[in-house]
């Protein structure tokens, strides 16, 4: 198994149907260690089971906007495993007003919120855990084309998925001397609880099943399949880099 005994932190597994489920279920399968993060309590409630059933070893709580629960979950990391391999960052969010409309009717508060959780929160999260990865550890961020081109209703979410892709290639030269690889996977559109607040997104899925060259849309299991394999040492060389797994519709455009 390639990641027999690494220690991976997963940010952001809402449920069963979201993308950072799909990466843990890979994990596990792979042999790889898990723990999770919550925000609250209503999330707690819903990871618990999620936790038992994929053998992680333990949950906690942090919001990605406060530096001090960031501080927190560093310290009981620490307690628990000491160190950290791999650091899956699944999190984005963006008020349901800015996901449809026009772009230029973004609010500052709006704009603000979106780059904070969907972007930001990746450097928060890598500065406060850098003194616990090892050395040839990972970090592995989720994007979306949106940031490339204009994609119907994505609007601010695509400038902060830009932002994060941006920081990524940062990163990865921040971490570069230390041997940690710092990449993103650019998944096809999922049907998950996030993206259930894009406006018309059925359209998009019909789109893509209509105009990619395989012909379909991506599963949850083949994004963790690939961040697998990032998270491994068979990915030793690839950093700042983003990975599409979206059927090959990037390579015909929308």
């Amino acid at each position: 198994m390639i990641l027999e005994g690494k220690k991976a932190l997963v940010f952001g597994v809402a449920n069963d149907r979201s993308i950072a489920y799909g990466i843990s279920e890979s994990f596990k399968n792979n042999g790889a260690r898990l723990a999770f993060n919550y925000m609250g309590n209503a999330i707690k409630k819903r990871l618990e089971p999620i936790s038992e059933k994929l053998g992680g070893e333990f949950i906690f709580q942090c919001d990605v906007t406060s530096d001090e629960q960031i501080a927190e979950s560093v310290k009981l990391v620490k307690e628990k495993w000491g160190t950290i391999d791999v650091l899956v960052h699944s999190v984005a969010f963006a008020h349901k007003e800015d996901l449809q409309g026009r772009f230029i009717e973004t609010s500052r508060d709006g704009f603000l919120t979106a780059m904070n959780i969907s972007a930001y929160s990746l450097i928060a999260l890598c500065k406060a855990f850098e003194e616990v990865i090892n050395p040839n550890g990972s970090v592995i961020c989720m994007t979306y084309y949106g940031s490339q081109k204009v994609i119907p209703n994505y609007n601010v979410m695509g400038v902060a998925k830009a932002a994060l892709e941006s920081s990524v290639r940062y990163l990865a030269s921040d971490f570069g001397p230390k041997g940690v690889r710092v990449n993103a996977i650019s998944a096809g559109p999922i049907k998950t609880l996030s993206a259930s607040g894009i406006s018309d997104f059925r359209e998009i899925l019909n789109h893509i099943e209509t105009h990619a060259p395989l012909r379909r849309n991506v599963t949850t299991a083949e994004v963790g399949n690939t961040a697998s394999y990032l998270a491994s040492d068979m990915s030793s060389a690839v950093t700042g880099d983003i990975i599409y797994v979206d059927c090959g519709f990037q390579s015909v455009g929308f």
